[in-house]
């Protein structure tokens, strides 16, 4: 079993990974650490959200930081603010042992800009950022990105749908020269191959996890045959039969989430919706209690639940197949995390057959008929 020590990570890191019951390193952490420990290099990553990438690319990053220059050294930019709030904490925690300090700071929309802008005053060598608030702190002079030797994209397909590519190019665009870019991505759309053509180094490395496998092996997936009037008491009695699991429904649509939620929550289950037209106070407490488990159930529409990482997550149910196959990938994914099973569990309707037939063949997964 390969060890922490054996990729070339630094004893206050490995007792702090410890502390957090990061023991192993996973696939990914095992394959890029390595690579990025030793070389300059530009990287392109494959893979799935929930496969440890945190890790993977925050170790080989804060060994690479020069604690004695107060400048903005590194810049990792992710989709969402709950995944750059994520991130920032986790890289905080790796760094609790180390000799002096390493400051990362976290940036996103909903904040008060000048709260932000305040922070980013204080010494900083890493900023995490959503794509949008970056750049508008750019382009007021709030933070210096012409020192950063290394920029991490994180989930990069996700950004790119939730329509930041504009934003992304703009960054991109910066300080090319003397920079290494990481791109982690669990798709490779047309909108980031060109990307990486643009902008990164044509002999990057390369390392893709577990190929063939586009949705995470631990994930077993079902389908339920019902008809547009009984979907929600075929919903209900799925529940019913998984009082101590949690979960996230996904609708398509944000009036759609609503009605479940109400309906759900009409019927006593302890259930709460996220949904695009809410304030970020709003969704930040559906969060909370979802976390600390107050709240059983989550409906959401799929671009609000993009950052959603709880981890045992019993199953995905969909009130109705996503419109993209991407989209089935990252809904599924919200399951299985950190080497856990799960579930992801699709209501048809007569006539939908065939959407299980193509995300089966184009995803390389097995569907099994369910019945409530």
């Amino acid at each position: 079993m390969t060890t922490f020590k054996d990729i070339g990570i630094s004893k206050p890191y490995i007792k702090a990974l410890k502390e957090l019951n990061i023991i192993n390193p996973t696939e990914i952490q095992a394959a890029v650490i390595p690579i990025l420990l030793e070389a300059e290099t530009d990287l392109i990553g494959l893979a799935q959200t929930g496969t440890g990438k945190t890790a993977a690319f925050g170790l080989p990053l804060l060994h690479s930081i020069d604690k004695n220059k107060n400048e903005v050294q590194a810049l990792i930019i992710a989709p969402t603010r709950e995944l750059v709030q994520q991130i920032q904490k986790q890289l905080f925690k790796f760094t609790k042992y180390i000799d002096g300090k390493i400051f990362a700071e976290g940036v996103y929309g909903g904040e008060k800009m000048d709260v932000q802008m305040r922070a980013l005053n204080r010494t900083t060598h890493i900023v995490v950022a959503t794509p949008g608030r970056l750049l508008d702190l750019v382009e007021r002079g709030a933070v210096d990105i012409s020192n950063v030797k290394t920029l991490v994209l994180d989930e990069a397909d996700e950004m790119l749908s939730m329509g930041f590519k504009e934003d992304l190019n703009k960054i991109l665009k910066y300080n090319t020269s003397n920079r290494k870019t990481w791109l982690f991505s669990a798709t490779m759309p047309q909108d980031i191959k060109s990307m990486i053509k643009n902008y990164m180094d044509p002999n990057a490395a390369r390392v893709e996890v577990n190929k063939n496998a586009l949705v995470n092996e631990n994930i077993s997936h079902h389908y339920v045959q019902t008809n547009i009037k009984d979907k929600v008491n075929m919903i209900i009695r799925i529940l019913d039969k998984r009082k101590d699991d949690r979960g996230v429904i996904f609708c398509r649509t944000k009036a759609g989430a609503k009605t479940l939620a109400q309906q759900l929550q009409h019927e006593g289950f302890a259930v709460d919706v996220l949904q695009g037209d809410m304030q970020q106070k709003e969704r930040d407490k559906v969060m909370r209690a979802f976390k600390n488990e107050s709240l059983q159930v989550l409906v959401s529409t799929d671009v609000s639940a993009r950052g959603i990482d709880v981890n045992n997550l019993a199953f995905v149910l969909h009130h109705q197949l996503p419109e993209y196959l991407d989209y089935y990938t990252h809904r599924s994914g919200r399951t299985a995390r950190a080497g856990k099973t799960g579930q992801s569990i699709a209501l048809i309707i007569p006539g939908e057959m065939q959407k299980i037939i193509d995300i089966q063949s184009e995803l390389g997964i097995t569907f099994k008929e369910m019945t409530v």
